[in-house]
């Protein structure tokens, strides 16, 4: 079990890393802004990362009018691996916040009381995900990437067809308790369903991936994927060629009640489809600022 999940583990990091570089363009995608050792007193040693998730180009046309040029989603990640938490805010939205905890388990999704402890007094709705039997957006699909039809030439592992859950081994779940907060009066309920259901597709794409990857990174020692990592970071930075903000914009804080602990959710651009409730109508009267013509008061007069 130990030597599943430390693969587990370094799967998982070599996934986040090779995503965000694909992901990434020149002023687009993921820039790591701070990876380091970091010690927390009550889960001991782990590690600290935060990037950037530029997306103004992702938007539709009618959010990159009201939103500024430089536009990006915050995350702060603690991993202190089985235990992490990732926390999400938004460069221009103070009221919006994605707090994600996350516990690893080796079972097969069966233990339904791991996030008793936490949060007992909110509403859930548990969803689980299949790698290999639920749809991902059209747009993300890639044959090698299918479960269904990759198998490993490392490992033996795969084809996962129906039912691979109760006999595949070995196997471990992901566990996240993922809380979504946008405290504007009229949109609440609907941005954060909108956003649970983005949450959902990017952890169903990125475990998939590191499915599919295995081949890539199952000989790897934990040194070798974090150097993997620092590289791969420094390419994407290169690659995206950040440039600085043409605006001022303030770290805005997590509030009191969040839990202090790590992340692993992959870092993944949001969906560029706007939902249709932010539509804005294309028959829109447009208001004048000022009058066709404008007469001047006779001096003479």
């Amino acid at each position: 079990v130990v030597g599943f999940a430390l693969q587990y583990r370094i799967g998982q990091l070599y996934m986040i890393s090779k995503h965000s570089h694909e992901q990434s363009d020149r002023g687009e995608g993921v820039e790591v802004v701070q990876n380091e050792p970091f010690e927390d007193p009550n889960h001991g040693n782990g590690q600290l990362t935060e990037k950037r998730v530029y997306l103004n180009s992702k938007l539709p046309s009618w959010a990159r009018a009201v939103v500024p040029k430089i536009f990006y989603v915050t995350e702060k990640a603690w991993n202190y691996y089985p235990y992490t938490i990732t926390e999400y805010t938004c460069s221009f939205l103070p009221k919006f916040s994605i707090h994600i905890e996350t516990k690893y388990e080796d079972n097969k999704g069966s233990n339904d009381s791991i996030f008793d402890k936490e949060a007992k007094d909110l509403e859930r709705e548990v969803c689980f995900i299949d790698i290999a039997s639920d749809e991902i957006p059209e747009r993300y699909y890639k044959e090698s990437e299918d479960p269904k039809y990759f198998k490993s030439q490392k490992t033996g592992r795969g084809q996962l067809k129906e039912g691979w859950r109760e006999t595949h081994q070995p196997i471990m779940c992901s566990y996240k308790l993922v809380t979504v907060k946008f405290e504007v009066w009229g949109l609440q309920t609907r941005v954060e369903q909108f956003v649970h259901k983005v949450v959902r597709d990017i952890l169903l794409i990125g475990h998939r991936q590191a499915f599919a990857w295995v081949d890539e990174w199952y000989d790897m020692t934990m040194d070798e994927v974090r150097e993997f990592e620092r590289a791969t970071q420094e390419a994407t930075n290169k690659k995206i060629g950040i440039f600085p903000p043409a605006i001022s914009i303030s770290n805005i804080s997590m509030p009191s009640s969040t839990r202090s602990a790590p992340s692993s959710a992959p870092s993944t651009p949001l969906s560029t489809d706007a939902p249709d409730f932010l539509t804005v109508p294309k028959d829109r009267p447009r208001k004048k600022s000022a009058p066709e013509t404008l007469t001047l008061p006779d001096p003479s007069k």
